[in-house]
């Protein structure tokens, strides 16, 4: 699958900007300030819906103006036009798959897959659990439509089940009580199969992590990834019954809180180096290497599990590495599909070497310039 052209109109800094790419290597070159990022935070609305970065739409509107839209062509088996609209007076934002208007950003998740590598990534390794959650959550639910499901049902579930500790909490109406168990019934069978399919997961993704650490460092380190889930529960264990003993255990305490204390929005994946935890002992050069092959690891694994080649992107990372690895990753990507890279000079990256399919495109001050 491959992004063909898109065209940009009061998006960030591009007034109105149209680009044709190769289906090989994108550098994109441009000083601070001329739109780099914003041409990767583009490609990602149009096949996530959403923004790399900005909380709310309304944050990528260019200054004074009122609205702002996306259009792209992906070529694949079939060809497809994507068109995305925010109108700020209304506050809304349109998704058009072939002009036809797509309602749930769930229908979009996964056809047209995507990988993004971004200066942020460093909380996947050293933030919270919840950074790492995210992380898989997004791995998973691109490449299966029932996990992304699960996980929108399960997190209905549980804001429902908050308001009710809330409301118990205030009104110690016992008559609540049931309706308590009927929520925490559906949070054990929802948060089961949520479970079941993160085990499955991490025991096939470690090899695509070992696979694409050993290219990239080719040293005498193992990296691994381990998940913690349900307080440290065993995979032996009954996943249900050891969940719902658990909610009944901590029921006072989730009252008293007001919160939900126990399931797989609590877990966490704990990623380690020769079996050392790399959160709390690695350095900053091992924590942006994990950060570099946990993206490799995603493409590889998105690309045999849809049978799709995702688009690649990659934001400011050759600064943040020594030359060496530097040089591993831009080898590594020969073996990517469609790749989009920003740079801020593109002399400065000697080992960076373009190809006769690869494309160069330069921005300056609101030109785009091929090379």
């Amino acid at each position: 699958m491959v992004l063909s052209s898109i065209k940009l109109k009061n998006f960030r800094s591009h007034i109105e900007t149209k680009l044709n790419f190769s289906e090989k290597l994108n550098y994109v070159v441009g000083g601070n300030g001329q739109g780099k990022t914003s041409i990767l935070e583009s490609i990602y609305y149009l096949c996530t819906t959403k923004s790399i970065k900005a909380n709310m739409d309304r944050e990528v509107v260019r200054f004074n103006e009122k609205e702002f839209e996306i259009n792209g062509s992906f070529k694949d088996y079939s060809n497809n036009e994507v068109r995305v609209f925010y109108s700020l007076s209304t506050n809304k934002k349109n998704y058009f798959l072939n002009e036809k208007n797509i309602s749930n950003s769930s229908d979009i998740i996964g056809k047209f897959p995507v990988v993004v590598l971004t200066p942020i990534d460093h909380s996947i390794t050293q933030g919270s659990p919840g950074d790492r959650r995210k992380f898989v959550d997004s791995v998973i639910s691109q490449a299966s439509e029932t996990y992304l499901k699960n996980i929108i049902d399960y997190n209905k579930t549980l804001r429902q089940k908050t308001a009710l500790l809330t409301q118990i909490k205030e009104s110690r109406d016992v008559t609540l009580f049931d309706e308590l168990d009927a929520w925490n019934s559906k949070l054990v069978a929802t948060g089961k199969e949520i479970i079941e399919n993160r085990i499955t997961f991490v025991q096939k993704f470690k090899s695509f992590i070992l696979n694409s650490f050993n290219v990239i460092l080719n040293e005498d380190e193992t990296p691994s990834v381990e998940y913690f889930f349900l307080g440290g529960a065993s995979q032996n264990e009954n996943i249900e019954d050891t969940f719902g003993s658990l909610l009944r255990k901590r029921k006072e305490e989730e009252i008293r809180r007001s919160s939900s204390l126990v399931g797989p929005h609590r877990d966490d994946f704990v990623f380690k180096i020769n079996g050392v935890d790399l959160k709390t002992y690695g350095s900053q050069g091992q924590h942006k290497t994990f950060q570099v092959v946990l993206r490799f690891a995603q493409f590889f694994y998105l690309k045999e599990i849809t049978g799709k080649a995702p688009i690649f992107l990659l934001d400011d990372v050759f600064g943040e590495l020594d030359v060496k690895r530097s040089i591993k990753i831009s080898e590594y990507l020969r073996n990517v599909g469609q790749v989009f890279v920003t740079l801020t000079d593109f002399t400065d990256f000697s080992f960076l070497k373009k190809e006769t399919d690869d494309l160069i495109i330069r921005l300056n001050n609101g030109k785009v310039v091929y090379a």
